[in-house]
C-alpha cells in the first residue's frame, strides 16, 4: 500500500469532517456570508506567502530533477495566485486594498504557515513532502465534492471551478507521486514522520475554514 493510500485512511474522519463544515457546505449551497468568504480570502492570501516559500524548499532539497522543476512551478503559480487575487476575488467581492495591506494572520493561520516553515527548515525532506500536501490533495477533494452539489448560479463558482479542474488535478497528481516515491525509499521511522506531519497539516486545514467561519481573532 502507498503511503498517500495510508495517509488518506489516516485522516478519513478529519476529511469528513472538512466536508460538513458550515463554511463548505453554504459555499456550495451558495449561501455563505460574504465578510466570511472575505475573511477566508485576506487569509489565503498571506497563507499562499508562505506556502510557495515552502514549496520553494521542496524544489531546492529535492534530489531529483524533476521534482526540482515541478516544485519550482508551483511555487512560483502559489505568488502568481496571491497576486491574482487582488486583481480578481478582491475585487468582486468588495475588498479594498488597505484591508489587504492591514491583514495579519488568525491564530490558526499563524500556526499553519508556521508549521509549514518549521517543516522547510527543520524536519527532512521527506516530511516536508508530507506537510505540504494536504493543501494541494484537500483543496482538489473538496472542489470536486461542491463541484458536484453546488446550487445553480452560485456566486462562488469561480472559486469552485478553480479547484475543481483537471489543470489543478495533474499538477494534485504530481504532487502525491513525488510524496509516494520518497516514502518508498524511507526507512519505517522516517515514514512515521511523515504521516505525522501529514495529519498535522489536516487538522490545521480543518482550523483554517473553521477560523474563517468563526470569525477567529488573537484572545490578547
Amino acid at each position: 500500500m502507498t503511503f498517500s493510500t495510508q495517509a488518506w485512511q489516516a485522516i478519513t474522519p478529519i476529511y469528513a469532517a472538512i466536508l460538513d463544515h458550515p463554511f463548505n457546505r453554504e459555499l456550495a449551497q451558495g449561501r455563505l456570508d460574504r465578510a466570511r468568504f472575505q475573511r477566508y480570502m485576506l487569509q489565503d492570501a498571506y497563507y499562499l506567502q508562505d506556502y510557495a516559500r515552502a514549496l520553494a524548499s521542496v524544489a531546492a532539497r529535492s534530489p531529483q530533477p524533476d521534482a526540482v522543476a515541478s516544485f519550482a512551478d508551483d511555487a512560483a503559480n502559489a505568488v502568481r495566485v496571491e497576486r491574482a487575487l487582488h486583481t480578481g476575488y478582491f475585487a468582486a467581492f468588495g475588498i479594498p486594498p488597505e484591508a489587504v495591506s492591514a491583514t495579519r494572520p488568525t491564530p490558526s493561520c499563524f500556526a499553519y504557515t508556521s508549521f509549514l516553515l518549521a517543516c522547510a527548515h527543520h524536519r527532512p525532506y521527506e516530511v516536508l513532502l508530507a506537510a505540504v500536501l494536504p493543501c494541494y490533495w484537500i483543496y482538489w477533494e473538496v472542489g470536486k465534492h461542491i463541484y458536484q452539489h453546488a446550487a445553480p448560479a452560485n456566486p462562488y463558482q469561480a472559486w469552485i471551478d478553480t479547484y475543481a479542474g483537471e489543470a489543478f488535478g495533474a499538477v494534485v497528481r504530481s504532487a502525491i507521486g513525488w510524496t509516494d516515491a520518497a516514502a518508498q525509499a524511507a526507512t519505517p521511522a522516517r515514514q512515521a514522520e511523515m504521516m505525522e506531519a501529514f495529519h498535522r497539516s489536516t487538522q490545521l486545514e480543518w482550523m483554517f475554514w473553521e477560523s474563517a467561519y468563526r470569525d477567529e481573532a488573537w484572545p490578547i
